[in-house]
């Protein structure tokens, strides 16, 4: 697409805002930067540029003047669709892309697009993983915090991009169109920025829209959001179970997972070939395998990286054993869902770190499955007391607020003993306390590693 000398807006000065804005350059685009944040200074923002581009910034808001002038407006995911400088936008019927769309414009090669409410990240650099392993040119982008923008230029016809797609990402796509397309499961998320189940579940499935029945989908037949979408979804289903057998597809089954096709069975891997811990993590593997068995990677080939394979920074990561205490960090357990496998996957009596920015999520489902493991719960941030409530109406009482991370790193310290294990899964997002769960989790893992044995 030609955007030599046209003006486009990039809203938001994010990672994947400052990428667009490079691309646009690239490609001859007049861009204009903008953010809300009237405090940002234009000075930090141009630093965030490897190179000296000439961009305009504008901060705080926008005027007619400069709307009336624009061609396109490229949005960031943390951008809500909704924002009130967008409805301005769409007024004047102007053309919006999310960054995900803008790079597709520009990108070559096949796509395998990953999403869900829990796994993404797992899945993604696992596939990508398989991918590298096989093919020459292979590019992981997306949600995983490397932006697709930043990559696009870089793809060849020969290229395979691998692509963690969030929801708030897919709202705003247009053509974009994976040759593979993966939804891992649909449980409650975000719905303070979606505002309604119906309409994240449909974010969630919009990344097949424009797919045709040469391409594919990877389903979870064990969520009932991806199981009822099987019948709807343009593209060839490849179906995946943790707990039963299949058919057609991949399935686990006595910790082994296989193969099913043609009318034959074939046993691939036995789970404690792999270093991952966790069922969930099981329907991930199951879930790359049947992503790049769709691309015709030989199946020696996946299985061979699989088993290679290491579990990704703050998912359920084992930090150390410090004074006979096991440490996991499980930042990434940013709502109820991804952290009930946080908590599934312990084996030993836990003091878990709960609580942080409130995402309208409820905690009944995630109290339910400690199933006895959690001695203390330690809980922080804005939810404290909605968790702490919500725990006591299920008979848990071994609970301790705290007022901070550090204070809550200490109670755990000092209330834990040799055999029992500490686990940071939050069941919330970090906003409030830290910039991202990737913060939080390093901090978490920073205060363990200065434990004195």
């Amino acid at each position: 697409m030609d955007l030599q000398g046209k003006n486009v807006l990039v809203a938001g000065c994010g990672i994947s805002g400052i990428a667009s804005a490079a691309l646009l350059h690239k490609v001859g685009a007049k861009v204009i930067l903008f953010d809300t944040n009237e405090n940002l200074q234009k000075e930090d923002v141009e630093r965030k540029f490897d190179t000296d581009v000439r961009i305009t910034i504008v901060l705080g808001q926008l005027d007619e003047a400069l709307i009336g002038k624009l061609d396109l407006v490229v949005l960031s995911p943390g951008v809500p669709a909704d924002a009130d400088f967008v409805k301005v936008l769409r007024e004047h019927k102007l053309p919006i892309w999310g960054e995900v769309e803008l790079a597709y414009r520009f990108a070559k090669g096949r796509i395998a697009a990953i999403t869900g409410t829990n796994g993404k990240t797992t899945t993604t650099a696992l596939t990508g993983e398989i991918m590298r392993d096989y093919f020459q040119s292979v590019f992981v982008v997306g949600n995983i915090g490397n932006a697709y923008t930043k990559e696009a230029l870089h793809t060849t016809d020969e290229s395979i991009t691998v692509a963690e797609i969030s929801s708030f990402q897919l709202e705003t796509i247009e053509k974009f169109c994976p040759h593979v397309a993966a939804i891992l499961n649909i449980t409650p998320d975000h719905l303070n920025r979606h505002h309604t189940m119906q309409a994240y579940v449909e974010a969630k499935e919009s990344i097949v829209k424009n797919q045709t029945e040469e391409d594919f989908c990877v389903l979870n037949y064990e969520d009932t959001y991806t199981r009822d979408f099987g019948s709807r979804a343009p593209g060839r289903i490849i179906w995946f179970s943790s707990a039963r057998k299949l058919a057609d597809g991949f399935f686990l089954q006595d910790d082994v997972i296989y193969k099913a096709s043609g009318g034959k069975t074939e046993a691939l891997l036995n789970t404690a070939e792999t270093k991952l811990l966790g069922l969930h993590n099981m329907e991930n593997i199951m879930a790359a395998i049947a992503i790049c068995d769709a691309f015709k990677v030989p199946m020696d080939s996946i299985l061979s990286s699989v088993r290679a394979f290491r579990a990704v920074e703050h998912r359920i990561e084992y930090v150390a054993t410090k004074r006979g205490v096991d440490y996991y960090n499980d930042s990434k357990g940013t709502n109820p869902d991804a952290a009930i496998k946080g908590i599934q996957a312990m084996k030993k009596p836990t003091v878990l770190i709960g609580g942080g920015y409130d995402k309208e999520s409820t905690y009944d489902e995630w109290i339910e499955s400690f199933d006895g493991k959690v001695k203390l719960l330690v809980l922080i941030g804005q939810t404290r007391e909605k968790i702490a409530e919500c725990a006591k109406a299920h008979g848990i009482s071994s609970i301790v607020l705290a007022d901070s991370f550090e204070e809550a790193m200490d109670i755990c310290i000092r209330e834990s003993v040799p055999g029992d294990a500490v686990l940071l899964s939050p069941a919330c997002a970090s906003w409030g306390m830290f910039p991202n769960y990737e913060v939080r989790g390093k901090r978490f893992k920073e205060i363990v590693h200065a434990i004195e044995d």
